[in-house]
């Protein structure tokens, strides 16, 4: 897995204060910034979080490029509907020789790791054999209908793949930028942190919420699970290890702990 924060909102922080400025003051859009600094604008942000006042975070965006995840994450991330994606598509992406992850508990049994491999093997030949055979019929039909073989091997190559792509399996490895708000950012961290989410989307929230942190440490101050600035909403449920989260996720951020 590998994850970049490649642009964000400049001055994230302060055009938050700004929007937060703007509601609670008789201030003109001609001074709206004057006096915000780094310093005055951290304050704005801790008033917010203590009155709740969430909306004004809209404000701030993140976009971040992520590879070597698999499409199982690709269905989980994309439940998170105030964001925008744009992912490496399979109908245009021949994939021969598909990268997949491997689940942890799957790579510590050897035995269960060879089946896997076997399975994956497998798919990839699937892949091939069913796309090879798509695009010759595909090429024998478009000739018919007057393309020249260059044109018919070109169209039928995409028709092929289009259809292949439905043996692959949801281990392959896909790629996607992501887009979201500092607000929606909090909110998937609240839910994918959270020890009881899948590890794979657990991993990638912690990376994205690092590289957000250090992009905008107030804004993701008390980011992560519910626990690391509350009580576990969990219930029975509860993964009952609240003290080593708020730990985990202290030394994420870089903070001291206490």
């Amino acid at each position: 897995m590998k994850v970049m924060l490649i642009a964000h909102t400049p001055e994230p922080e302060r055009v938050v204060a700004a929007a937060a400025k703007l509601c609670y003051s008789n201030a003109q859009l001609d001074d709206l910034l004057e006096g915000l600094t780094p310093e005055k604008s951290r304050e704005f942000l801790d008033r917010l979080s203590s009155l709740g006042h969430e909306s004004p975070t809209e404000h701030a965006s993140f976009t971040f490029a992520i590879e070597g995840v698999s499409r199982s994450l690709l269905a989980q991330i994309t439940r998170h509907r105030i964001a925008s994606y744009s992912v490496q598509s399979q109908r245009y992406v021949r994939l021969d020789q598909f990268e997949y992850v491997t689940p942890p508990e799957i790579a510590v049994d050897s035995d269960a790791q060879q089946a896997f491999d076997d399975a994956m093997t497998a798919q990839a030949e699937n892949y091939r054999r069913i796309a090879a055979l798509l695009k010759e019929g595909h090429i024998r039909r478009l000739m018919q209908q007057g393309l020249d073989e260059k044109a018919a091997a070109k169209k039928a190559e995409k028709m092929a793949i289009e259809d292949a792509r439905f043996v692959l399996p949801n281990a392959c490895t896909t790629k996607m930028i992501v887009t979201m708000n500092a607000r929606s950012l909090n909110n998937f961290f609240h839910h994918r942190c959270c020890q009881r989410a899948q590890w794979e989307i657990r991993e990638l929230a912690d990376q994205m919420l690092k590289l957000a942190y250090e992009a905008a440490p107030g804004l993701f101050q008390k980011s992560g699970p519910p626990c690391v600035s509350g009580g576990c909403p969990e219930g029975r449920m509860s993964c009952g290890r609240m003290a080593e989260m708020r730990e985990k996720y202290q030394q994420l951020k870089g903070e001291k702990t206490p």
